[in-house]
Parts: C-alpha cells; sequence; structure tokens
C-alpha cells in the first residue's frame, strides 16, 4: 500500500511540474514582454523621427558620405545591338565570359532572328564635359550606346576608344557640368580596408554596396590576349557586385575612385563572394592613352616572367630569396636586355615598389609609355643589382602610335553601319546605309535623326558606309540632298549643306 502511495505522490508532483513549466513558458517566453520606465529614466527605443544619419558611428565605418559623392557620377549604360553585328558574330568564348561576368546579354534563343537585343552595365563619369570609363565587355559589339544619368537623363554616347587587354573603354557624351568622381590611389589602398561598389545591378539603379579589399595584385585569368598582352592585377574584395555593376566605381571612403568593377568568382553568374575591379593607377593611365592617342600605348620590358615560390628557388639554386620574379627569358633587343638584365635574374623592385607577383610587374610596368625609364632591382647570384630600363613598344622602338581619326565622322557626328535585313524589308527596300549619330555635328544639325537609313544622296544609290563617306567627303559642293527613311518609315529628303 506505501509503495502505491508513493508512485500517487510522484505521479502527482510531476504533473504540478508539467502545469508550472508550461504556465511559464506561455507567461515569459511565448508572450511578449513589456517593461515601464520612470519618467525621469532615459528611453533607449528608437523613435520614428529620428535623424540616423547624425548617429555617431565609429571612425572608417560611417558610408554616407562616400554614397553621397558618388551616386551621382556613377550612370547605367545600356547597349543596343542588330542581327547583323554582335548577336550574329557571338561566340562560344564569348559566352564563357559573359557566364564570369555576369552581365545580361542579348537572349541567346534570338541569335540570328534579326531581333534587337539589349545589355547593361554600368560607368564611371571621369570629367565635367561627359568623358566615361567602363568596361570593354559592356559596350563590345554594341551598334548604339546609351547613358542615362542618375537623374535619368539620356544621351547617345559616342566611343572614343577601347582597351581589351585590360578590358577598359572611353566613352563620350555632350554634356556640360556633370558631377564625375575623383581619381584615387590604388596602391595606397591596404588589405582589409572599406570600400564601396556603386553601379547598376539587375537595372537597379544606383545601388550601393560595401565591402573590404580582400587581395591586390590579383590574377584571375579570364583576359584573354592573341599576343598575350592581357593585364591582369585586380582589386579583390567582398563588395556585393553583381550583373549590371560591370563598369561602375569602387571608391575609398573618401568617395575616390580606387577602381572599376570587371568580373565576378561565380559558378552560377550572379555574386557568390568576392568580385574583381580594375586598379585606378592603371584605369586612369588607359583613359588617358585612349583619349589622347585613340589608342593604349603599351610600354614592354621584353620578358618572360615566373612568378617566384620555393619549389622554383630551390630547383634554380637562389639562396635566401624573399619575394620577387624570376626571369625565365629575355628578348633580344629589349629594352631589359639593354638594360642588362638576363635570364635567371630575379626582380624584385621596380620604381621602389616591391613586386611578389607576375601580376604585380606588368601592373607597374603596363602604367608607363614607350619611351618612360623605370629602375629595375634585381638579384643575380645572391648579390642586388640597380638598373634603368628604357621601355619599349612591341614593334621595339619608343615611338608613340597614334590611331588615325576618321575626321569626316567626327564633323558629320555620325558613323554609318549597313541595316538589317529585316530592317530593309520593312521598309520594301533593297538598299541603304543606317545612320548612328553619336555626337553633335552637320548631320544632327540639319535635322538627320539617329536611326535614319539613307537610300539616296543626290539622286545617286547608296549601298555601303564607304560610299556614303566618299560622296559627303566633296566639300566643294555647297550642299546634299539626302534621301532615306526615319526608324518609323516616313520617307524624307534632307538637305545638307557645308
Amino acid at each position: 500500500m506505501s509503495n502505491i502511495k508513493q508512485f500517487v505522490s510522484v505521479l502527482a508532483a510531476s504533473i504540478l511540474g508539467g502545469v508550472a513549466t508550461l504556465y511559464g513558458y506561455k507567461t515569459y517566453v511565448e508572450q511578449p514582454t513589456f517593461q515601464t520606465f520612470n519618467q525621469n529614466q532615459p528611453s533607449y527605443f528608437a523613435k520614428f523621427d529620428y535623424d540616423t544619419s547624425k548617429s555617431v558611428v565609429p571612425e572608417g565605418l560611417n558610408f554616407i558620405y562616400a554614397s553621397d559623392v558618388v551616386r551621382p557620377s556613377v550612370v547605367h549604360i545600356r547597349t543596343y545591338y542588330e542581327n547583323t553585328t554582335a548577336s550574329a558574330q557571338r561566340t562560344p568564348f564569348d559566352e564563357m565570359l559573359r557566364e564570369f561576368y555576369g552581365d545580361r546579354m542579348p537572349n541567346d534563343k534570338n541569335h540570328g532572328r534579326g531581333v534587337p537585343q539589349e545589355a547593361s552595365g554600368s560607368g564611371v563619369i571621369l570629367s565635367i564635359d561627359g568623358y566615361i570609363a567602363t568596361n570593354n565587355h559592356v559596350i563590345e559589339k554594341a551598334d548604339k550606346i546609351e547613358v542615362v544619368l542618375n537623374d535619368k537623363r539620356s544621351y547617345i554616347a559616342k566611343l572614343i576608344g577601347t582597351d581589351p587587354t585590360t578590358d577598359l573603354a572611353l566613352l563620350k557624351i555632350e554634356e556640360k557640368g556633370l558631377p564625375f568622381v575623383k581619381y584615387g590611389n590604388s596602391d595606397n589602398m591596404r588589405i582589409g580596408e572599406w570600400v564601396l561598389a556603386v553601379g547598376n545591378p539587375f537595372n537597379l539603379n544606383s545601388t550601393v554596396t560595401a565591402g573590404i579589399v580582400s587581395a591586390k595584385g590579383r590574377n584571375i585569368n579570364i583576359l584573354r590576349d592573341k599576343d598575350n598582352m592581357a593585364i591582369e592585377s585586380f582589386i579583390q574584395t567582398d563588395a556585393v557586385v553583381n550583373p549590371g555593376n560591370s563598369g561602375g566605381a569602387l571608391v575609398n571612403l573618401k568617395g575616390e575612385l580606387i577602381g572599376i568593377n570587371t568580373a565576378i568568382a561565380s559558378p552560377t553568374g550572379s555574386y557568390t563572394g568576392y568580385s574583381f575591379a580594375v586598379p585606378v593607377t592603371l584605369v586612369q593611365k588607359v583613359m588617358e592613352d585612349l583619349l589622347k592617342h585613340g589608342q593604349v600605348q603599351r610600354a614592354l620590358l621584353g620578358i618572360s616572367i615566373i612568378d617566384l615560390n620555393a619549389n622554383l628557388a630551390k630547383e634554380k639554386g637562389i639562396k635566401d630569396f624573399v619575394h620577387g620574379i624570376y626571369v625565365g627569358g629575355v628578348n633580344a633587343g629589349s629594352a631589359a636586355a639593354s638594360a642588362g638584365i638576363k635570364e635567371g635574374d630575379v626582380i624584385t623592385h621596380v620604381n621602389g615598389t616591391p613586386v611578389n607577383s607576375a601580376s604585380e610587374l606588368q601592373e607597374i610596368v603596363a602604367r608607363n609609355r614607350p619611351g618612360d625609364k623605370v629602375k629595375i632591382k634585381y638579384m643575380r647570384n645572391d648579390k642586388g643589382y640597380e638598373v634603368e630600363a628604357t621601355l619599349k613598344n612591341k614593334s621595339g622602338n619608343t615611338e608613340i602610335v597614334k590611331k588615325e581619326d576618321n575626321s569626316l565622322n567626327q564633323v558629320l557626328g555620325a558613323d554609318f553601319v549597313l541595316p538589317s535585313k529585316d530592317e530593309l524589308a520593312k521598309l520594301n527596300i533593297s538598299n541603304g546605309v543606317k545612320v548612328k549619330i553619336n555626337s553633335k555635328g552637320k548631320l544632327s544639325d540639319s535635322g538627320v535623326p539617329d536611326g535614319f537609313i539613307i537610300t539616296t544622296i543626290n539622286n545617286s544609290k547608296v549601298s555601303k558606309p564607304e560610299e556614303v563617306l566618299e560622296m559627303l567627303s566633296d566639300k566643294s559642293r555647297e550642299g546634299y540632298l539626302i534621301g532615306g527613311y526615319t526608324s518609323k518609315g516616313e520617307k524624307k529628303f534632307i538637305g545638307i549643306g557645308w
């Protein structure tokens, strides 16, 4: 009998304990708790009218200033492709690039069907009068480049020049008084420093993301060049970059440009951890070359180089190495050969800057032009040397090569391309040349609209862009009568006078 009483007592205690636990959970865990405060006690609950911009933020963590400075200077770039150009000429290599870069490219299923394609990216205004930096892959093979400012104003941009070896391009729009981003110094950026990425991912204008510099001088083997001239020395960050960010700004917390966002490391085409930007020291040099010369002036040492590591040092009998680049070969007559550098030397510094990877050395040399002198420190047989090398171009001399400008195109303010077969069929015509207005010039001043298809000049048929330029080049004539069709199919005759 005593055992039964003991069991009942234990059971009752268990039930009471369970009820107490359930009551406590319902009362103190599942239900929200409230606490009252004395009127004199300060409250730390946020108020809706609280101005968060006045919050005290630890030094180096306030991104508001840089965001306000940079956003007006980052533009949205929209590119348009006709069947006869980009969409008809894309290759499997282009598709591989698209997967890596993650940009919204023309829809594959429409390729070759005469359907106009569009793509999207970003750009950075570099000057008050409308020069804009972007990636080459953003505007490559485009028939028309549209630039949309932060305030929604839209312009058709002129392509000044491109450099596929650094994946950079320079555009120009006809406007003044524009906000622009000031150049910073990417050499001064340190691993772990905060940076902001500003661009237009997924067509979301003026998006700002933050991250830190994860690495510098990074080579990810995405740029390829038939002459093996590609320069990859990216700033790696963990700032979120997605499709549409390409060509946008990477800035420090002062709002200074320290890179052009170019690529992401991703198996999906969207951000998965790291992004890569061309350092501004290289961007600035390329932009200046494209503006002044029409093409990049590449300076070369004329050597083949290999990253030095412990295994290579042991193999080559190099003692006490700390850092440097192993010279695997020297081209005859090159800048390096003239300076006395030989195969087997280990380059440790260029212009006083230590070099730890081939990509770093290539970037530093690429900032120069043919004819520039650089100081090279190197080791040979465990002894240090310093020489001065005069850099040369790929032709082996120090000449600056200037791209020939087509002055007539500049005067006319337009380029000329062949219309697609669908465009000709829609207008029921068999010949014509399409006008691409890229700046203010004779054609726009005379009322010729963008996209106008010229069929005749002074009653003579035209079928090729060269024919248009040849006919309009005769300035001895007082004027020309251009016949053709607008993009809406209206037939027009427009007079142009010299």
